[in-house]
C-alpha cells in the first residue's frame, strides 16, 4: 500500500515522463506547476531523510555534538528499510508510522539524556526522575521569572509532541519511497549494511568516541529498558539498606560525648566540588583562598583537617546530598528521598538533639512550607520567609551567605543561657546561574540586609556571558569560602566547631567531561581534642584536601562521625 505522498510522487514522475514523450505538448503553465510540485516533493523527502538520520545518529553526549558526528551509518536505519520492504503491503503504512513514532519518543528521550548528562552527569531515569522536573521549573522561575518558566514548559511540551508527530510523518514518507523503489532501496540497504559491518570491525571513528558504525538508538532503547527494570526494584533495595542502623538505639549518654558543650555548624556550600579545588581554571585562585583561610584561622587559634566525600548527585539535586550525609543512606533519586523523609530514620541532627543540643536549620532557598524539617529533627527552621532579609535577590540566591551566617550568630549563637547549638545551613550564593554575586561587608553592618542594595546587579540575561561563566562560578565559590572563614574569625571561640563541605560538583560545562563526583569536606576547631578524635581518618591539615586523601562515599560520614565523637 502506498502513502498519499508516494502516490503523488509516482503521478508526478509519470506526468513528467508523459510530457517528455509528448515533446512538451502540454501547456507550459501546467508543466511548470507539475515540475515545481515534483521539486517540492523531493525536497520534503530529503528533509524527512535528514530528520530521521539525525535522530538515529546524534550522540547522547553534548560535548560530541559536532557536524562530523552525524557522518555515520545507523544500523537501525538499515534494519528499518529491510522491515518496510518485508512488511505486507496492507500493513506497511502502519509499520512505518509506528516505527516513526517510536523513534520520535526515543529522540525526545535522547534529548532528555543530553540535558541530564550536561547538568547531572547521568542519563534521564524514566521511572525516578519525573519529580525532578518540578525543581527544574522552579530554578528557571527563580532565574528568568514566572513568565519565562511558563513559556519554557509550554515550549518543551510543544516541541516533544512535534518531534513525535513529525518523525512518524517522516517515516511514512520514507517508507512510501522505499516501497516504490524496492530494488534501489534493497540494494542501498545491502551496501550500507556491508559498509556498517566493515566499519564496526575496524572500529572506524571520525570523532573520538563516536563510531561510524552507529547503533546508538538501539543501545539507548536497551539501556533504558534495563534502567526501568532496575529502577522499579530500587525501592526494595533501599528498604533493605534502611533497615540496618547501628545508632538508632544508642543512649543519649553515649552520643557525641566528644562534642558536649560545643556549637557545631554544618554548612553545605553549593556546587563546591573537587574541580573547584583542582581544576586548572579554578585551582590557583580558589586554592589561594583556602591557603589564606588556613593561615588566617591559624592566626586566630583554629586548626582544620580536610578530606573528600563522594556525592550521590552532581550538577543539581542538593537535597539528595543533604539527605545522604545526614541519614547515612545513599539517597541518589527522588523516590529514595521521599521514602526517607517519610520514615523515622535516625539522622545526624536527631543525634545532636538526643545529646541535648538545640538543632536549627537555616535554609534561605526554601520559600514555602518544608515538611522535611520535621523528619530531620530541627527545633527551629529559618527559611526565606522568616530570616528577615530586606536586601536584593542575587539571581537564584535569595540572600547572601554572609547574611545567612549573620542571622545564625544573632538569633542562636549570641543568645545567653542557652543549650549548645547544632546548626545546619545551605549556603547558596554559589548556586547557578552565577549571574549576580554579593560582596563582603563588615559584620556589624549586615543588619537586615539593606546594605547589600546596589550590589551584584549581574547581567541583563539570567546567565553570565558564555565566556565568563567559569569566572563567575569561581568568584562565587571564593565568596562563600571567604564568608565562612571570616565568620569563624569574627565569632568562633573554643566551643565552636565548623564542618563545611560541598553538596555536589557543578555542571559538566564547568568541570569538563569525565569529572568525578567528589566534594571537599573540612572540620575547623580551636579545641585540639576535637581534631584529635579524627586523627585516624587520614585527612589533610588545613582547609584544602590533598589529591591522594581518601574518598569516602557521603553516606559513610554519619556513622564515622558518630563513632569518632561517641562515648
Amino acid at each position: 500500500m502506498l502513502t498519499t505522498d508516494s502516490r503523488l510522487e509516482r503521478a508526478e514522475d509519470e506526468r513528467v515522463e508523459e510530457e517528455r514523450v509528448d515533446g512538451g505538448a502540454a501547456e507550459p503553465g501546467r508543466r511548470g506547476r507539475w515540475r515545481w510540485r515534483l521539486v517540492a516533493g523531493r525536497a520534503v523527502t530529503a528533509a524527512a531523510f535528514l530528520f530521521v538520520l539525525a535522530a538515529l545518529v546524534a550522540p547522547v553526549e553534548s560535548s560530541r555534538l559536532t557536524p562530523a558526528a552525524f557522518a555515520r551509518i545507523p544500523v537501525e536505519g538499515v534494519a528499518g528499510v529491510a522491515l518496510i520492504l518485508a512488511a505486507p503491503a496492507r500493513i506497511r503504512r502502519y509499520v512505518a508510522g509506528i516505527a516513526g513514532a517510536v523513534l520520535g519518543v526515543l529522540s525526545v528521550l535522547k534529548v532528555m539524556d543530553i540535558g541530564f548528562e550536561a547538568v547531572m552527569f547521568r542519563p534521564f531515569d524514566l521511572v525516578l526522575d519525573w519529580p525532578l522536573l518540578s525543581p527544574a521549573v522552579e530554578f528557571v522561575e527563580g532565574s528568568a521569572g514566572r513568565a519565562g518558566a511558563i513559556g519554557a514548559v509550554i515550549l518543551a511540551i510543544a516541541l516533544a509532541i512535534a518531534v513525535v508527530a513529525l518523525m512518524s510523518l517522516s517515516a511514512l514518507r520514507l517508507g512510501g519511497v522505499a516501497a516504490r523503489h524496492r530494488r534501489t532501496a534493497a540494494g542501498s540497504a545491502a551496501v550500507l549494511g556491508l559498509v556498517w559491518v566493515v566499519c564496526a570491525a575496524l572500529g572506524l571513528q571520525l570523532v573520538k568516541g563516536v563510531p561510524v558504525a552507529s547503533r546508538d538508538t538501539a543501545v539507548l532503547a536497551y539501556d533504558h529498558t534495563l534502567q526501568v527494570r532496575s529502577s522499579l526494584n530500587d525501592g526494595e533495595e533501599f528498604a533493605r539498606a534502611a533497615a540496618v542502623d547501628a545508632f538508632r538505639d544508642t543512649p543519649p549518654g553515649k552520643l557525641l560525648t566528644g562534642l558536649r558543650g560545643k556549637d557545631v555548624v554544618l554548612a553545605f556550600v553549593e556546587s563546591y566540588g573537587r574541580s573547584a579545588v583542582e581544576g586548572p581554571e579554578y585551582a590557583p585562585q580558589i586554592g589561594s583562598v583556602l591557603d589564606a583561610g588556613t593561615r588566617r584561622l591559624g592566626e586566630a587559634g583554629f586548626s582544620a583537617r580536610s578530606g573528600w566525600l563522594g556525592s550521590p548527585t552532581a550538577g543539581g539535586g542538593s537535597w539528595l546530598a543533604h539527605a545522604t550525609l545526614l541519614s547515612g543512606l545513599w539517597v541518589d533519586n527522588e523516590q529514595r528521598y521521599r521514602t526517607l523523609v517519610n520514615s523515622d530514620r535516625f539522622t545526624l541532627n536527631r543525634a545532636f538533639h538526643r545529646a541535648d543540643s538545640r538543632t536549627v536549620a537555616l535554609m534561605p532557598a526554601i520559600t514555602r512550607a518544608w515538611p522535611e524539617g520535621g523528619f530531620y529533627g530541627y527545633d527551629k527552621v529559618y527559611d526565606n520567609r522568616n530570616l528577615g532579609y530586606r536586601g536584593p535577590r542575587f539571581s537564584f540566591a535569595t540572600m547572601p551567605d554572609q547574611y545567612t551566617l549573620s542571622v545564625l550568630q544573632r538569633t542562636e549563637l549570641a543568645a545567653d543561657d542557652r543549650a549548645p547549638v547544632m546548626a545546619e545551613t545551605a549556603l547558596v550564593s554559589s548556586h547557578a546561574p552565577w549571574a549576580s554575586i554579593p560582596e563582603m561587608v563588615p559584620w556589624d553592618e549586615v543588619g537586615d540586609g539593606s546594605v547589600f542594595q546596589g550590589m551584584g546587579k549581574g547581567y541583563d540575561a539570567p546567565w553570565p556571558p558564555a565566556g565568563r561563566i567559569r569566572t563567575e562560578y569561581r568568584k562565587s565559590v571564593e565568596y562563600s569560602l571567604n564568608a565562612l572563614v571570616s565568620f569563624m574569625e569574627t565569632y568562633g571561640d573554643d566551643d565552636t566547631v565548623l564542618v563545611f563541605l560541598g553538596d555536589h560538583q557543578p555542571a559538566p560545562v564547568l568541570t569538563g567531561p569525565g569529572a568525578s563526583r567528589d566534594v571537599p569536606i573540612t572540620i575547623v576547631a580551636k579545641d585540639e581534642a576535637v581534631l584529635e578524635r579524627i586523627s585516624g581518618w587520614g585527612w589533610q591539615d588545613g582547609l584544602k584536601p590533598a589529591k591522594d586523601t581518601p574518598v569516602w562515599p557521603m553516606n559513610a560520614f554519619r556513622d564515622r562521625f558518630l563513632t569518632a565523637f561517641g562515648g
